[in-house]
């Protein structure tokens, strides 16, 4: 074209990505039904009315994946990740199927992470072992508190003894398990957190997730909020929490996430380093790069129009190309919640621009004391892991830091999910 141009090397515009390797590919599957809705959630979960359509939506998401492979020909898939929802729901001869669907259709890694959350609520031995026979290698606990009257206050379905011997269970016949825990809660002190730590600490799981309890819009908490710990004491909570997962040999890796070494999560270190993931199943998202581009996908959201939709050939409600201008702040907002943040080389590897087109934020954040930076690695410090949010703001495109709140404010370790 007349005037174009183009990197005389590639061949290409300084507008399109250009990738040596593409990036390592994980799988998300989603399933979407949970006993019943928790007050502060804002995932696509809905609660159970009747029976579940099972067998139907095991059906939707082999559909899906098959409808996907062009996309992803060829590629391995490292990890796979069941999320919710509560996972936990389905039978395990279902989550049998459904990896059994997986591995006719993808070439699936021998020592691929394989990981499924579980609600206490759901807690039957012979139902995990069945998980685990079926291949499930890691299991996310979502316990949030051991302590009768914040599970109460978290509107959770399962009581402390619940909790209790579903972590013992877990840790017995898996091994490979997270414990999900949080802090914040309305009431909470310190002393608190401490005392549902030190519980959690009993079964020695490997990896332990803390988020801060945070008010989100479309949630119950957010039409009637409940009081919350001032930003005081939940620092104070959090300094406490760190201080003794530090002590019991806990490395605090990513912002919300605490493993024993050799035990972090791969799912999720694949999605922190701006990896490539294909999610499945009502509402999931994918981010999936191909020669000269990278793509964000997200399926249809309600559970029903999504199996009809899939039933239809046409699973994805949206399907875009991620721009020049976004991409930077897409990687940082992902690869500067890792306490040891990123390998220079990674930015050009994941994103298939030079790290130049980001390099007056960089100089900004640097000033700023946010990062700390050598020609290997970019890491935040630690003013930059308490005022995380504002760090990653730095890298938000022009046109959005006209519209946002850049007032500085602490970060809280809310949970993320693709």
């Amino acid at each position: 074209m007349p005037g174009r141009i183009v990197n005389p090397v590639t061949g290409l515009s300084p507008q399109t990505p250009h990738f040596a390797a593409l990036p390592p590919l994980a799988l998300y599957i989603h399933i979407p039904w949970c006993l019943k809705k928790c007050p502060y959630c804002d995932f696509n979960s809905h609660e159970r009315h009747g029976e579940i359509p099972e067998a139907r939506y095991v059906d939707a998401l082999l559909a899906d994946l098959e409808l996907a492979l062009p996309s992803i020909w060829g590629r391995r898939v490292h990890t796979v990740f069941f999320g919710g929802g509560t996972p936990s729901l389905f039978a395990p001869e279902s989550i049998d199927r459904i990896l059994a669907g997986v591995r006719a259709r993808v070439p699936l890694a021998p020592d691929a992470e394989i990981t499924l959350e579980a609600n206490p609520g759901t807690f039957e031995r012979v139902r995990f072992a069945g998980f685990k026979a079926a291949g499930i290698n890691r299991l996310s606990l979502g316990v949030q508190s051991f302590e009768p009257r914040f599970l109460k206050v978290l509107g959770r379905v399962h009581d402390a003894d619940e909790a209790r011997a579903a972590a013992g269970a877990a840790i017995e016949i898996f091994g490979n398990v997270n414990l999900d825990l949080m802090y914040a809660l309305p009431g909470q002190t310190p002393d608190d957190a401490k005392s549902d730590l030190a519980q959690a600490l009993r079964f020695s799981p490997p990896h332990l997730s803390f988020y801060h309890l945070t008010i989100e819009p479309n949630t119950l908490f957010h039409r009637y909020p409940p009081t919350l710990p001032d930003d005081e004491t939940a620092a104070d909570i959090e300094d406490a929490i760190a201080a003794t997962l530090g002590a019991a040999g806990y490395v605090h890796y990513e912002t919300s996430a605490n493993a024993k070494p050799g035990h972090e999560c791969r799912h999720n270190v694949n999605y922190w380093r701006f990896g490539d993931y294909l999610g499945i199943g009502a509402g999931a998202h994918s981010k999936l790069s191909f020669g000269e581009r990278v793509v964000r996908q997200v399926r249809h959201k309600q559970p029903q129009h999504y199996i009809e939709e899939v039933e239809r050939g046409s699973p994805l409600a949206e399907d875009r190309p991620v721009a020049r201008n976004e991409i930077g702040f897409e990687f940082m907002l992902n690869a500067l919640r890792l306490t040891e943040g990123f390998a220079v080389a990674l930015f050009a590897e994941r994103t298939g621009f030079p790290l130049t087109i980001v390099q007056k934020a960089l100089d900004e954040a640097e000033q700023r004391g946010l990062i700390a930076r050598d020609h290997r690695r970019i890491r935040p410090t630690p003013l930059g892991q308490r005022f995380l949010n504002d760090l990653q703001a730095i890298f938000l495109p022009a046109d959005a830091i006209a519209s946002a709140d850049v007032a500085p404010r602490p970060v809280k370790l809310v949970r993320a999910r693709p």
